[in-house]
């Protein structure tokens, strides 16, 4: 499963990707402005960039064009409604490994994302370790003291998601972000139902509320 970073600010489509991208068994987060874009595609946690050039704060190509001055290699996808040889050129030139025009059809995006991670022959995570807890990525399949659990798509995704950033308070927006792959809306609780969720399942101990901040991994590790 692959971690992929969709910078757009078109919610429509941002959307339209994401699903499209969970239905093809990746994780997506979005982003929609190009300083957060930045910020995270220097993070590491991501395999490739998904990236629209018009966006507000900081644009597509001023970001490409930063991420590789600073060294960082993640595959970028430009997805732009630009025409012109001129902003094909533009974005080859500043780094991009790939170019696709707006509107387009999701099956050729996907099969560009594809052939960009073959590319890069970087190896997927297989286990998650956190305490007695175990999360096999690969066969998605999560122990707690040698007993197998069994977890919905979201639930398993939630607790992945703690597993990589153990030891971190993840804010209920970070955690909408990278699970759900968009922000609800402000009133939504569901982060926190799928964290009672977890607790049922795995024990009560697993996650720690930070009063005012967000949640913790409360296994150890």
């Amino acid at each position: 499963m692959s971690r992929i970073l969709v910078v757009e600010d078109e919610s429509g489509i941002a959307t339209c990707i994401v699903k499209g991208l969970s239905a093809a068994g990746h994780t997506a987060s979005v982003v929609e402005d190009g300083n957060a874009a930045l910020w995270e595609a220097r993070s590491g946690e991501f395999d490739l960039v998904v990236l629209d050039l018009g966006l507000p704060g900081r644009d597509g190509l001023s970001v490409l064009t930063e991420l590789r001055k600073e060294g960082v290699e993640i595959p970028v996808i430009i997805l732009t409604a630009r025409d012109g040889i001129d902003t094909l050129v533009s974005g080859l030139d500043a780094g991009a490994s790939d170019f696709i025009a707006k509107p387009f059809r999701f099956d050729e995006l996907l099969a560009r994302i594809r052939s960009r991670l073959r590319e890069t022959g970087r190896p997927e995570s297989t286990t998650l370790q956190s305490g007695d807890v175990s999360v096999d990525v690969a066969a998605r399949r999560v122990e707690r003291a040698g007993q197998v659990v069994e977890l919905t798509a979201k639930e398993f995704l939630l607790l992945e998601t703690f597993m990589e950033h153990r030891g971190q308070v993840l804010s209920r927006r970070q955690l909408l972000s990278h699970v759900w792959g968009y922000d609800f809306d402000g009133g939504s609780n569901v982060v926190d139902v799928y964290v009672r969720y977890l607790r049922k399942k795995l024990g009560a101990d697993l996650i720690s509320t930070v009063r005012g901040a967000g949640y913790r991994l409360g296994t150890g590790g």
